[in-house]
């Protein structure tokens, strides 16, 4: 596979960073999960299936644990020692703490100039921010990008998915490829300093036009993305169910119009977003009202038209395309999980069925730096392991 051979150093918790190293897993590269205490709080999160929980089991296969004490002078001697024999580490501590513990870059580098080292953090390692605690709400709120998901009378919705986090580990990962490229020609490593709202900002190029060129927020009724096109929209269905209008592109209007015998309104399409596009958005209301999900499923089979079904989460699940695609499989458990979705031809991913428990790769890992069954023993007397 594409990592074999690569060592990862995972001291992240709960989504972007667990994620980002169990996609490096999926594609073969060892990934030593650093755990204190009762372990990964994504344990104890949600319901269990054979004794992991579901949260756990798509953020963490195919790692090894050592359940390792940083606040004790050996286990960071030990982390070091692991950190020479490793090509990235990957943290999600406040900015400060990994250099207060005595495993940041500087000392780590010293060791181990390869060394790829990647911090993740609600707003950076810099900054008068930088000290500042949150998570993915936090962070799409102070970005202004919570905001573009409220629009008409409910102006508190909470957002659908957890974008900052999913942003950041994204990017974090496509910044490791990258210093992995780079040091394979200059033999030395680097530092990732990324965080969760410069990931998100760098997210809003399609928005921030308004507020570049006027200084002002855009008003959402006029921006295609956020309402104003009737051929980007919600609308619901007889049965109350809902549907999407997904491509704004002329041909998908004049294929519809046409099609619901409404040719004269394919000009309005044309027009600005926003009020010019009022009479085709309530024409296409009423129009979906006259018919369920199911018989519009049927009516647009044939029809080339930008549109979708809008399915519960358990509908989605079920879909065959999922699994014909392998996004969605299952385990040797038979437990159904989220596959990889970074897919190759050549070498593809294989997701690892290992999940492992608090600590239960910690002799092994640490024999391969020296220390024997006795040593073991000696470190969990001590409260190290």
């Amino acid at each position: 596979m594409k990592l074999d051979g690569v060592r990862v150093l995972d001291l992240s918790q709960f989504l972007p960073g667990p994620y980002m190293g169990m996609l490096l897993a999926d594609h073969g590269a060892e990934v030593i999960k650093i755990e204190h205490g009762s372990g990964e709080p994504t344990r104890y999160l949600g319901p269990e299936v054979e004794g992991f929980t579901t949260y756990f089991r798509n953020t963490q296969r195919g790692k090894l644990s050592v359940k390792l004490n940083l606040k004790e002078d050996e286990g960071v001697r030990i982390f070091l020692k692991l950190a020479q024999q490793s090509d990235i580490i990957i943290d999600s501590f406040r900015p400060g703490v990994v250099d207060r513990l005595g495993i940041g870059y500087e000392v780590v580098a010293k060791l181990n100039p390869g060394i790829i080292f990647c911090s993740l953090s609600a707003f950076g390692q810099t900054g008068d921010m930088s000290m500042r605690p949150s998570h993915d709400l936090g962070a799409q709120a102070i970005t202004g990008v919570l905001s573009l998901g409220w629009q008409g009378e409910d102006d508190t919705a909470l957002p659908a998915s957890p974008t900052a986090d999913v942003a950041l580990g994204s990017l974090a990962l496509a910044g490791i490829m990258m210093a992995l490229y780079r040091r394979e020609k200059s033999g030395k490593g680097d530092y990732l300093d990324m965080s969760m709202t410069d990931s998100l900002i760098s997210w809003t190029p399609h928005i921030l036009s308004e507020v570049i060129v006027n200084n002002t927020a855009p008003n959402l009724s006029r921006e295609r993305l956020y309402g104003g096109a009737a051929f980007y929209n919600i609308y619901e269905t007889s049965d109350g169910r809902r549907l999407v209008l997904s491509g704004s592109e002329m041909t998908f209007a004049e294929n519809l119009l046409n099609a619901l015998e409404r040719p004269d309104l394919i000009p309005l399409c044309e027009k600005p977003w926003g009020d010019a596009q009022k009479p085709v958005k309530e024409f296409l209301r009423k129009t979906f009202l006259t018919k369920t999900l199911s018989q519009w499923d049927e009516w647009f089979s044939d029809r080339s038209v930008c549109w979708a079904p809008v399915l519960e989460l358990d509908e989605a699940w079920r879909q065959k395309f999922l699994r014909d695609r392998g996004i969605v499989s299952k385990g040797r458990d038979g437990v159904e999980r989220v596959g990889t979705p970074v897919c190759f031809l050549n070498e593809p991913a294989t997701p690892s069925d290992k999940l492992p428990s608090v600590g239960e790769d910690t002799q092994q890992v640490l024999r391969q730096v020296g220390y024997d069954s006795n040593d073991y023993k000696r470190l969990i007397e001590n409260g190290v392991c």
